[in-house]
Parts: C-alpha cells; sequence; structure tokens
C-alpha cells in the first residue's frame, strides 16, 4: 500500500488502496484561495488546467478524484483549527458567533451605553437553490425519494442552524395567507410577497434547498445562516436565528428586516414573544426597503426616525447577497454536503479576507460620512428654521408625532360614509337600469309585440325581462339600505344628501387611483432591488415604467374631478423613490392637509434634515465605542496569541507551530488597521479616542485574560494509532520556509486505511466518527514533537 508513502511526501490520494492520482497540498490550497476569491471557479475548470500545466488529457474521472482529495484536506485543516482552538482555549460554544466581530462584541469597562448592543441584518435570498435529485423509484404515496447517496460528511461549523433546529419552529399559523385582521393591523402587510402564503409551491417541488437565510453584523461579518427547504421566506427561519442570537447576546439587539415592522408582530405570537419583550428586542426595517412602506409604518420603524441608530442603513444582508450570488453555479446541481461546504467556506473566507481586513476602513468611511453630513446639515437646517420661523428643534419632533396620530386616524372610513356611499351607488344603478327606460317609454314595448319574426320577438321578451330581474334586485338591495339608514324620503338628483354622497363616492375612486399607483411605484423599488444584480434591468423597469404612466393619468384624471380638484402629480414626482413617503397625506379628502405646518414642503425637508443629523450625531457617538474597541482588541489579542505561540513552544512546537499561522492570518493587517486609525484620529471633527481601553471579559481563552494556552487531551494520550507524515504546511499553507522540510510522523499503512477509509477498495467512504480523523491528526501533530 503506498498512499501512506504518498502522504509522507505532501499528497493526498484520491483512494485509500492503490491510488493512481494523488494532488499536492500546496495544489489543494491554490483551489482553496482561489474559490475564495472567485466563488464561481469550477472544480472541473481547475483540473482542466493542472492537466493543460502537467501535459496529459483531461479524463472526466479526474474530477471526482481531485473533489475526494479536496474534502480530506478541508477535514484536515477543519481538525487542525479545532485543535488550535481547544488549546487556545476557546472551544466554547458559541464562541465563534460571541467573537467574529471585535467592534461589535469587545466590549470595555466603563464604555458609554448604546441604546441596541449589536445591530444586525437578516434577510433571505432564493439565489442558491439546489436541484433535488429525484429517484426513479417513484412512489405514489409518500413522498418522491432522492436519488443522493447518503453520506456521513458533516460541514464543521456552528455558521449553520440545522434543520431540525429550524423546523422547532414551523407553524402553519404563522405563515398563513393574510386575512383581514392582519392587514388591518399592520397597513405594510399586503405589499410583501414573502409575508403571504407563497403562490408557487409547485416550483419549489424542483429544488431541495431554495435559498439560504443569512443574518450578518452591521461590519459585514456572517453570524448564521439556514437553508431555506422547499419553500420561500416562511417565519420558522428568522425565528431560528432570533432565537439563537437572543439566547448568545441577551438585550437590546436590534434586527434589520424588510418586513420588520410585521415581523415584530409575528414574534409576539410566538413562545419567543415573551423573551424578546423581557430583552428589548427591536424589529427595525431597513432605509432601502423601508421606502416601500406605508408612511405610518415608516415613522415608527424607518432607520431614518429610530432614536440610537445611527446612520446604519440595515441593509448588509444585500451587500452580502451580491457576493453569494456567485455560488450559484457550483451550488445548483451539488450534493446537500457540498453545498453547505461551497456555502460555508465561502462566508468563512469573507470574513477572514475581506471583512476583517476592511473593518477599521468601514470605521473610517462611516466616520467621515457623519462629520459631512453634520458639516453640510447644520448650516442648511439654521437656514431652514430661520425660513420657518422656528426657534426650537423640539417643534420637529412634536410634527412627527402629528403626523402619526393624523395618519392613524385615516387607516378607515366612517360606517355611515360608507352606507351612504353604497345607497348612491345602488340609486344610480337602479336609474340606468334598461326596465326604467321601457317604464318611461311603452312605444318599446309594442316594438317588441310586432317583431317580424318569432326569434327577435323572444329575444326583445329577454331583455325585458332580464331588466325587469335587475330593476328588481336593485329595488330591494335600496329599500334594504334605506331602513339601515333610516330614509324615509327617497333620494333624488336633487338633493343635497344625494350629490354629497355622490362627491364621497368620487374621493373613493381618486383614492383607489391612488392606491393603484403606489402599488405600481412600490413594485417598482423592489423590481430595482430584485435586478440590482441580475440581467433585463432596464426592460423590466421600462415596463413598470409604462404601467405608472398609465396609473398617473387615471389618478390626475380622478383628482380633477374631485371639487376642490385635488394636486395633480407629474412623471418627475411620482419616478423619485422619496416620493412614496408622502404619498399617504394625499388620501384625506375630509380636510385640507396642506394648511398643517409639517405638510408644506418646505417643513417636511426641514423635518427631514434635523432627523439625518440626529443619526449622524448617534453614529459618532457608537463609532467612538467601536473604534476604542478595535484599538483595544488589535493590543489584546496580539499579546495573547503571541505568549500562547511562545508558552507552546516547549510543551508542543507543532502545536505552537499552528498558534503562529493563526496568529500571523489575522495579525496580518493590524499595520494596516493602526494606520487607519490615526488617520481617523486626525479627521477634522474627530472627538473619540484611538488608545487601547480595558476589555469586560477576562475569563479563559478572551484575548485580555492571561495567558494559559493547554494543550489538547488527544494529543498527550500517545494513543493515536495511525501516524502519517504531514508538513507543518500542508495543514496550513503559512509561507514559512523554517520548518516545511521537515517529516513530521510516519504512518502504518493498515492504520490508514482502517481509520481515515472503509476497507473495500474503490469508491472512498469517510468514516463518520470524529475520532478518525482526529487520530490522523494527532499522530502527525504528536511526531513533530
Amino acid at each position: 500500500n503506498v498512499a501512506p508513502a504518498i502522504v509522507r511526501q505532501g499528497f493526498i490520494p484520491s483512494a485509500p488502496v492503490d491510488p493512481d492520482v494523488a494532488f499536492s497540498i500546496d495544489t489543494l490550497e491554490l483551489y482553496r484561495v482561489i474559490k475564495g476569491r472567485n466563488p464561481r471557479e469550477s472544480t472541473q475548470a481547475y483540473v482542466r488546467s493542472l492537466c493543460d500545466l502537467h501535459e496529459v488529457p483531461f479524463e472526466i474521472h479526474l474530477t471526482r478524484q481531485f473533489s475526494i482529495a479536496f474534502d480530506i484536506y478541508l477535514q484536515i485543516r477543519a481538525k487542525v483549527d479545532q485543535l488550535v482552538h481547544v488549546a487556545l482555549r476557546r472551544d466554547s460554544p458559541n464562541w465563534r458567533l460571541k467573537h467574529v466581530c471585535p467592534a461589535c462584541m469587545y466590549k470595555l469597562k466603563d464604555e458609554p451605553s448604546l441604546k441596541f448592543a449589536l445591530l444586525y441584518t437578516i434577510d433571505g435570498n432564493d439565489s442558491l437553490k439546489r436541484v433535488f435529485k429525484r429517484s426513479n423509484n417513484i412512489n405514489a404515496d409518500g413522498p418522491t425519494e432522492s436519488s443522493e447517496l447518503p453520506t456521513l460528511l458533516k460541514v464543521r461549523t456552528d455558521r449553520y442552524i440545522d434543520r431540525a433546529t429550524v423546523n422547532k419552529w414551523a407553524n402553519a399559523q404563522l405563515d398563513r395567507a393574510l386575512t383581514a385582521e392582519d392587514i388591518a393591523a399592520n397597513p405594510c402587510a399586503a405589499r410583501w410577497k414573502n409575508m403571504k402564503e407563497d403562490i408557487t409551491k409547485k416550483m419549489w417541488s424542483v429544488f431541495d434547498e431554495t435559498g439560504i437565510f443569512l443574518a450578518v453584523c452591521r461590519h459585514g461579518f456572517s453570524l448564521l445562516v439556514v437553508d431555506m427547504v422547499k419553500s420561500g421566506e416562511l417565519s420558522k427561519y428568522p425565528l431560528a436565528i432570533i432565537e439563537r442570537m437572543l439566547h448568545v447576546f441577551g438585550k437590546n439587539l436590534g434586527t434589520g428586516y424588510d418586513i420588520g415592522c410585521k415581523f415584530n408582530t409575528t414574534i409576539a405570537n410566538t413562545r419567543l414573544g415573551a423573551l424578546a419583550v423581557q430583552l428589548e428586542h427591536a424589529c427595525l426595517v431597513g432605509a432601502f426597503h423601508g421606502h416601500s412602506h406605508r408612511r405610518l409604518c415608516q415613522i415608527d420603524h424607518l432607520s431614518t426616525y429610530v432614536e440610537g441608530l445611527g446612520t446604519e442603513d440595515l441593509e448588509g444582508c444585500e451587500r452580502k447577497f451580491s457576493q453569494t450570488n456567485d455560488l450559484a453555479i457550483p451550488t445548483r446541481h451539488a450534493s446537500i454536503f457540498h453545498r453547505q461546504q461551497h456555502i460555508d467556506l465561502y462566508l468563512e473566507y469573507l470574513d477572514e479576507f475581506e471583512v476583517y481586513p476592511n473593518l477599521v476602513t468601514f470605521l473610517y468611511n462611516n466616520y467621515r460620512q457623519a462629520l459631512q453630513i453634520i458639516s453640510d446639515g447644520v448650516p442648511s437646517l439654521r437656514i431652514a428654521m430661520a425660513h420657518l420661523k422656528i426657534t426650537d428643534t423640539a417643534v420637529f419632533k412634536t410634527w412627527l408625532e402629528e403626523e402619526r396620530v393624523y395618519l392613524k386616524s385615516l387607516e378607515s372610513e366612517p360606517v355611515e360614509e360608507t352606507t351612504q356611499m353604497e345607497y348612491w351607488k345602488a340609486l344610480v344603478r337602479m336609474q340606468d337600469n334598461g326596465y326604467v327606460s321601457f317604464l318611461v317609454n311603452p312605444t318599446w314595448i309594442n316594438t317588441t309585440s310586432n317583431a317580424s319574426s318569432a326569434s327577435a320577438a323572444r329575444i326583445a321578451g329577454s331583455k325585458v325581462r332580464h331588466a325587469q330581474e335587475n330593476y328588481d334586485r336593485s329595488c330591494q338591495l335600496v329599500q334594504d339600505i334605506e331602513r339601515r339608514l333610516e330614509i324615509n324620503t327617497r333620494w333624488t338628483s336633487a338633493d343635497d344628501e344625494w350629490q354629497k354622497a355622490g362627491r364621497l363616492v368620487a374621493k373613493r375612486t381618486y383614492q383607489r387611483t391612488l392606491d393603484k399607483l403606489e402599488g405600481l411605484l412600490v413594485a417598482r423599488i423592489l423590481e430595482m432591488d430584485r435586478y440590482s444584480v441580475r440581467q433585463h434591468v432596464a426592460k423590466a423597469l421600462q415596463s413598470r415604467a409604462a404601467a405608472i404612466r398609465a396609473a398617473l393619468d387615471l389618478y390626475n384624471k380622478a383628482a380633477r374631478a374631485l371639487r376642490p380638484p385635488a394636486r395633480a402629480l407629474t412623471w418627475e414626482e411620482v419616478s423619485k423613490t422619496s416620493f412614496l413617503k408622502d404619498l399617504d397625506l394625499l388620501r384625506d379628502t375630509r380636510q385640507d392637509v396642506s394648511k398643517r405646518p409639517w405638510a408644506k414642503p418646505a417643513a417636511r425637508a426641514a423635518m427631514d434634515d434635523y432627523f439625518k443629523l440626529c443619526r449622524a450625531y448617534e453614529e459618532i457617538e457608537r463609532l467612538n465605542v467601536e473604534i476604542k474597541r478595535v484599538a483595544t482588541y488589535l493590543r489584546d489579542e496580539d499579546r495573547y496569541l503571541s505568549a500562547c505561540e511562545k508558552l507552546l513552544q516547549e510543551q508542543h512546537p507543532a502545536l505552537a507551530l499552528q498558534v503562529g499561522i493563526h496568529h500571523r492570518i489575522r495579525g496580518r493587517c493590524n499595520d494596516i488597521h493602526r494606520k487607519k486609525l490615526r488617520a481617523m484620529a486626525a479627521l477634522e471633527g474627530f472627538n473619540g479616542s484611538i488608545d487601547p481601553g480595558e476589555s469586560v471579559d477576562i475569563g479563559p481563552g478572551e484575548s485580555a485574560s492571561i495567558p494559559a494556552p493547554i494543550v489538547p487531551p488527544a494529543l498527550l494520550s500517545g494513543a493515536a494509532a495511525v501516524n502519517v507524515e504531514v508538513h507543518d504546511s500542508d495543514l496550513k499553507d503559512n509561507g514559512d520556509d523554517s520548518d516545511d522540510n521537515e517529516d513530521i510522523g510516519r504512518a502504518d499503512d493498515d492504520a490508514l486505511q482502517a481509520e481515515l477509509y472503509d476497507d473495500e477498495p474503490g469508491d472512498i467512504q469517510p468514516i463518520e466518527d470524529d475520532l478518525d480523523l482526529d487520530t490522523l491528526i494527532v499522530a502527525g501533530l504528536n511526531d513533530v514533537a
């Protein structure tokens, strides 16, 4: 058996017994890095490139063999990472989740308290669907079986929430079709298709996983992810994420969600409701999606008006999806395991090599943006207040509250007015009925009786009978409404009541055309979001624009029919995204809202400027806290890892080397971070501090704790039955030439075959038990010492 000898030379074989092909660890590591930078890179394309380099013809089985070797390589890396975390005392449950973002989670002593201890965004995306591979065996009595072979491989990550945990929140009542009560309680409910029962369930039958539901912090670090299975965005996915977040982080969490307004009600109706209230959890609406919500909803949930939110737009998931969409091609026909492996590997790579290196740049850009808003906004607001003769900024909050009360009063029509409109329409229908014309003009009956043919007579008679039946029904409806309204004398067109009811009907027509226009504008915004990273943008928006123009014409026609006429709208007005927030002010036709001070365009612009300034000052307050956290983390983490590496040198050199590699990966950008922090401190208007503080967390494994690394018991047991020669660079390609060529272990042929693979030749079958792979890694690390 030559497999152990191949491993000792720095290659991973594609089969446990008599392998024909092996791949160098450098080759596998290069593919891992390429996948991190270009997730669209396919395994077959990479293998073809290798064949070209080695001047050998490509054969399809090489792709499968490379995939097997790559899976083994990733499993080895995962086990090494696990050993490093144990050594650093960082293997407790949810450790990664609690420490993934220094700016959000590295809390310091004596720092100012923030209204939202942690801000994060959740949302679903359907790009990463996976085709369900059906079995040829059709089961008429049960669900269709999958043709995929069962696998014992599992993605080693705490980023994924498993299906069983998610399904604990499955509840048909939470995802039922919206009722009238739902819409009355939440005016935005009917606008969002992911809040309704999905009408396109048949499409989901083609796929198993139909996308992912993701949580990211405001700085872009991925927190949690779940697979959406044979469905759209059901409530169970965000509920599973929020449950985990509440139990891990506790109080004062702010969650951004495109339907955050509705989801507050959903949480309250579950067993999570009491805990969410106790921990003061808040569901908010992102800045982009918020423009599609009703104005009343915006006042309560939109980021512009939420105190303590700063300038955070709560649209981090959209930016993350613009990156993960590149995984759609390699995951569409992958296995369950390989799809999750692709997603987790890419999210981990983004966190380590994209988000963390740009963390201080994020803080710097936000700080500069907030200072710019203040620099431009203060003079502008001062001029606007002078123009409006306002001396106290408190009036803007008063206006916002008055607007909330006003819009709340418009949610339903008075019952009496509604009944009067029904009565007026019933009278009009009765008068327009053909039978009335027959009664007034009896010559029509003579014409009918003298018809030239029997067929024409029957047709004419049917018309008379139908007209009489319709007239009778109209009379019955009129009489019924007269009894309800206690009307003793039937209205005529000359009566004041008739004319008043006619005006009410015209107003209702006006409001419905306004609703139609608003719905199309909302759909346009949603399509802009959907197509922002896809093709056919221009065609889709052009088609939508034609419908909006037609609805705009109907609205203006209805507006002119009112007495007095309502304000006409232009295409330039409605084409602006921000226009939606003012549409609700056009709904009230019972009073002239333009006379209210907060409804005037100049006053509303000043009010927006004021709240933007409030959020900018809040952003600087939050950034001052986050900047000091990051500065402290850089110092503490560097000290802790350096000390742990030094302490492990004598106890276990191989493990110390892996800790050093971990240290260099995380610390390679520290100098750039510190340089950016100094540049931030030099900004005009900066009032924070880049001096490190003191962390509140000093427990085992914390960056600010006393370094006390341990050698995992498995490395000290001496029970490693498998010894395999593994170079330090084989476990992680660190670019260090110091000990790369040193043999660090010998593998016994029979042990390698028995522990890592099945005894049967042919297809590779990795053993499920983690101890087998542990034994392989432990053996290699022990031999280094």
